[in-house]
């Protein structure tokens, strides 16, 4: 008697090379599997939990939000299913990091959230009940798998959503991506494991056939299904399973994934060699399709003087100034720190506390650049938001060292 394998298949995608494993022998009557086996990466199975922040931290009037990340593993849709069950009245933002992971499951799980309205956007949520233990720690996972309400912040800054994750993504009625987030995307690759049979590169070469197939079948059904842009998928097919291409802000507005133009964080505080408030917004360069970054930094010298730091594209421009003003206020002139170092211009001004207190209390600044043409001297002006920055300076002060005293001796005063 012949056996004839049967093919099941199972997709896989992953940020990382894929390598086959041992083919396993059954005694019982032969099966072939189709499937992805994976080179083990470190991370976990992805989690479900809520989320609470400081007042607007997810927007205004949003303290609270769903937070996913990790792999999304085999089981991920059902238990996906079974934690928005109770929230589904909440109306609660998603965020998610993860570097991708089962095909199936992030098809399912985002043609679940498209049959509801779902806000997802890209960021990592670092708890603080897990206090100096790692995010990814045994002892931070179990508290995420508890089914508490945890406290935490929001960082949009090298958060990831690649491979099977941008698909999640697709499924929500409203996306959106952080200038200082990532899109990650590559082929998918099928790997055949019969079970039970020795076969032949016939076989093997059909199975393969038949799985890229049941892929490209998922997928197209999947993106007609939630609307999305088929010149991505297009795009995806171009990118090897080994390879990760990271969209860019035009390719992320040209496929309808977040068709906003500009696009910035709020203000964030952050506590590390040196404690500073940074920001970052991208914007559409006037006359072009490309866009570009603007990075900001606050840093304190002490608790009443500030320094304000701008990163931008270097521009080809004749006597460049940079500036800001806000309603009540004169224009503040940067000073050119590094010029064209890496593609990349700074500049910086000093800041009292009286003045950065002023531009706090306003919902947004101008961000002023200008340069000498041969028509005269023009200028664009930029309207950027002081989202978090209050709450952001209030965390910075504390870390701001002493204000040097200064002696004056008993001569110098005489003198004076």
């Amino acid at each position: 008697m012949t056996l004839r394998p049967v093919l099941a298949a199972l997709f896989v995608l992953v940020c990382g090379p894929v390598a086959a494993q041992p083919l396993a022998r059954l005694a019982q009557p032969a099966r072939a599997r189709a499937a992805i086996t994976v080179r083990p990466i470190q991370t976990h199975p992805v989690v479900f939990y809520v989320a609470k922040g400081a007042p607007d931290s997810c927007g205004s009037g949003c303290d609270t939000w769903i937070a996913i990340e990790g792999q999304i593993d085999g089981g991920a849709a059902a238990r996906f299913r079974r934690f928005f069950q109770p929230l589904r009245n909440r109306n609660l933002p998603i965020y998610i990091t993860s570097p991708g992971g089962n095909l199936d499951q992030a098809l399912a799980m985002g043609t679940f959230l498209h049959a509801k309205p779902a806000v997802v956007r890209v960021a990592r949520t670092v708890v603080k009940e897990c206090g100096f233990e790692a995010q990814d720690s045994d002892v931070c996972l179990k508290l995420k798998q508890s089914g508490r309400e945890l406290t935490g912040d929001l960082w949009t800054r090298n958060a990831i959503c690649n491979s099977a994750c941008p698909y999640f993504l697709l499924g929500a009625s409203t996306r959106e991506i952080a200038p200082d987030a990532s899109l990650g995307v590559h082929s998918a690759k099928v790997i055949t494991q019969f079970v039970g049979v020795v076969p032949t590169p016939a076989m093997l070469a059909a199975a393969a056939r038949r799985g890229q197939e049941r892929s490209n079948g998922l997928l197209a059904n999947y993106f007609a299904r939630v609307g999305a842009d088929a010149g991505l998928l297009k795009l995806v097919g171009t990118v090897k399973f080994e390879d990760v291409h990271v969209l860019t802000r035009e390719e992320i507005i040209r496929f309808g994934i977040d068709r906003r133009e500009h696009v910035e964080t709020p203000w964030h505080f952050e506590n590390g060699g040196r404690s500073m408030v940074d920001k970052v917004a991208s914007e559409k360069v006037e006359g072009a399709s490309s866009y570009r970054l603007l990075q900001w930094r606050l840093i304190c010298s002490s608790a009443e003087q500030f320094e304000l730091d701008l990163q931008r594209p270097a521009a080809k421009s004749v006597f460049p100034a940079v500036a800001i003003t806000d309603a009540a206020a004169a224009p503040l002139y940067f000073t050119q720190i590094t010029a064209q170092a890496g593609g990349a211009e700074f500049w910086g001004v000093r800041m009292k506390r009286a003045a950065l207190d002023e531009l706090a209390a306003e919902p947004q600044f101008e961000f002023i650049e200008s340069s000498e043409t041969p028509d005269g001297r023009q200028a664009t002006h930029t309207a950027l938001s002081t989202e978090g920055l209050s709450r952001a300076l209030d965390s910075l002060l504390p870390t701001c060292p002493p204000a040097k005293a200064v002696t004056v001796s008993t001569r110098d005063a005489a003198e004076k």
